[in-house]
């Protein structure tokens, strides 16, 4: 009988394992067309329990919309839609969640996933230096409570290849712990 880390480790594995091959063979791989015969897979920490978190969402009563860089100079625009409070290495952490600002005529829909761009103490040693992504349903542990689970975080799609433009986590949004889970940076 397996148990639930050893479940939650396959299932971390598993994901990485089918996200490795469409980079690999999916001509919608950002990885470039003349690295991927040579592409054997991303590099990643270690799957890690200990960086699957219990967080507090505060929610901003009115969301301004905000400007935020991306990686070649554009600007996007997106709601800063509140605050994640949670524990990391019995260190109180903070990052702001972003949701999507719908295109000009493109009808609005309710959107329910938060937007976690961040940068750490491994970004720019060990992970991407633009920082890595994170993306969750709000309330997914409950109302105001989520689960955020840093060994899904995710380089941007522009640490593969510059012919994409990424959004840069605000300075707000830096902790000062490693998080040592999720990818690793793609080019060493």
């Amino acid at each position: 009988m397996s148990s639930p880390q050893h479940d939650y480790h396959q299932h971390i594995t598993e994901s990485r394992r089918q996200k490795d091959a469409f980079f690999a063979t999916s001509p919608q791989s950002p990885i470039p067309a003349q690295e991927r015969q040579q592409f054997h897979g991303l590099r990643y920490f270690p799957p890690d329990p200990a960086y699957r978190v219990q967080a507090q969402l505060a929610r901003f009563p009115n969301p301004e919309v905000v400007q935020l860089g991306t990686t070649t100079g554009r600007i996007t625009q997106h709601y800063r839609y509140g605050e994640v409070r949670f524990y990391l290495h019995g260190q109180l952490c903070r990052l702001t969640a972003y949701k999507s600002v719908p295109a000009h005529g493109h009808e609005h829909h309710e959107d329910h996933e938060l937007f976690l761009p961040f940068r750490d103490a491994t970004t720019g040693k060990e992970s991407y230096g633009a920082g890595r992504y994170l993306e969750v349903e709000e309330n997914n542990a409950g109302p105001g409570l989520l689960v955020l689970d840093f060994n899904i975080a995710y380089s941007p799609w522009c640490s593969y290849s510059d012919q994409y433009s990424c959004v840069l986590p605000p300075a707000e949004n830096t902790l000062a712990v490693a998080v040592r889970a999720g990818e690793q940076s793609y080019h060493s």
